[in-house]
């Protein structure tokens, strides 16, 4: 029988306490299911213009300020579960776990992930609240304007392709609002 060393055990709980919203399985490792061998050293500083793949921010609070929201524990008046698929140049790039997670206390915003599938928690205290697509990809600290995701921009002409349940947005996709059920796929070509 293999001893696991503290460390493990505290990353063990710390991901299953932070899988959380329902009977949701806890990611396989500590950078989630989507992670590939492109993935960034921890100790890479990342800007909103950096090219993907994109970690979970180290400064869950500021980020989660700069989008308007506030940590605190799961918000039960109102929870629904949009999904997002996002492509570059015909690559997948994943939707990583616990954006608007704070790994330190366990708190999240009322928009955050959990799993690695592209899953958006939205845990509102109140009925009715608003959340935007926009709102995630400022947690994230990756950018989202009509002609850019992170460092990835559109060619002259070109702009970020952005489909709701498979109907066709106009606008700037950050202001998307984000609904229950509701399925966004987000492309550059």
């Amino acid at each position: 029988m293999q001893i696991l060393s503290r460390t493990a055990v505290t990353l063990i709980a710390l991901t299953l306490t932070l899988a959380g919203c329902g009977n949701q399985a806890a990611p396989d490792s500590p950078a989630g299911a989507g992670s590939s061998s492109t993935a960034r050293p921890a100790d890479v500083k990342l800007d909103e213009t950096s090219d993907p793949p994109w970690p979970a921010p180290a400064d869950v609070p500021s980020r989660v300020a700069a989008a308007g929201l506030d940590l605190g524990p799961m918000g039960t008046a109102e929870h629904y579960h949009p999904r997002l698929s996002i492509s570059i140049d015909g690559q997948q790039v994943p939707v990583i776990p616990n954006i608007g997670v704070d790994p330190s206390t366990g708190t999240m915003s009322a928009v955050h992930t959990h799993e690695g599938d592209g899953t958006i928690h939205v845990e509102a205290d109140t009925v009715g609240e608003k959340f935007t697509l926009g709102q995630l990809f400022t947690q994230w600290g990756v950018a989202l304007t009509p002609t850019q995701i992170g460092g990835a921009s559109a060619a002259p002409g070109e702009k970020v392709t952005v489909t709701s349940n498979g109907r066709p947005v106009l606008g700037n996709p950050a202001d998307l609002q984000l609904q229950p059920d509701q399925q966004i796929e987000l492309s550059l070509p």
